[in-house]
C-alpha cells in the first residue's frame, strides 16, 4: 500500500501529465516534479507549488495562492519563485492545465536567461599530443 505522500506524488503528476511526460524525483524532503525535463513544481508539507516569475506571480496572486517559503537556521525568511497551485485546480488535469503552462512558460523563460555553460576544449587525440621529451633527431652519416 502506498504510503500518503507517495499518493498525493502521483496525483500532482496526473495533474501535470496533460502538459507532457512528468516525473518526480526526491530532494529536500520533499519533491521535484519535471515536465518534459523542465523543472516546474515542486511538493512541501503536502502542497504542490508551481513554477512562477515576474510574468506569471499576479495571476497565483489574484488565485489566492501563497509563495513556498521557508526560514533558515539564523532565522532568515526565504520566498522562493513557487506558489501554490489554486485548489480548484487540484481536482482535475483540465483544471490544472492554464497553471501547468504559467508554470512551464516561467521554467523556460529562467532557463533561456541562464548563461549558457563554458564550452570544454576536446583532450587532444594521441596522434595530435606533443610528446614531454624532444624527439632524437639521427645525426648525419
Amino acid at each position: 500500500m502506498a504510503r500518503p505522500d507517495e499518493e498525493f506524488v502521483t496525483h500532482c503528476l496526473e495533474l501535470l501529465g496533460a502538459l507532457g511526460p512528468a516525473r518526480a524525483r526526491r530532494m529536500f524532503g520533499g519533491h521535484g516534479l519535471y515536465v518534459s525535463d523542465q523543472f516546474i513544481a515542486l511538493i512541501a508539507n503536502d502542497t504542490l507549488y508551481l513554477k512562477t516569475d515576474d510574468d506569471t506571480r499576479a495571476q497565483f496572486e489574484q488565485a489566492g495562492s501563497r509563495p513556498f517559503d521557508y526560514t533558515t537556521r539564523d532565522g532568515q525568511r526565504v520566498v522562493m519563485a513557487y506558489w501554490a497551485a489554486p485548489q480548484d485546480a487540484m481536482e482535475s488535469p483540465a483544471l490544472m492545465l492554464p497553471w501547468a503552462r504559467l508554470a512551464m512558460a516561467s521554467a523556460l523563460r529562467a532557463a533561456a536567461s541562464k548563461r549558457p555553460a563554458a564550452v570544454r576544449k576536446a583532450p587532444a587525440r594521441p596522434s595530435q599530443a606533443r610528446s614531454a621529451t624532444p624527439a632524437r633527431r639521427r645525426a648525419p652519416r
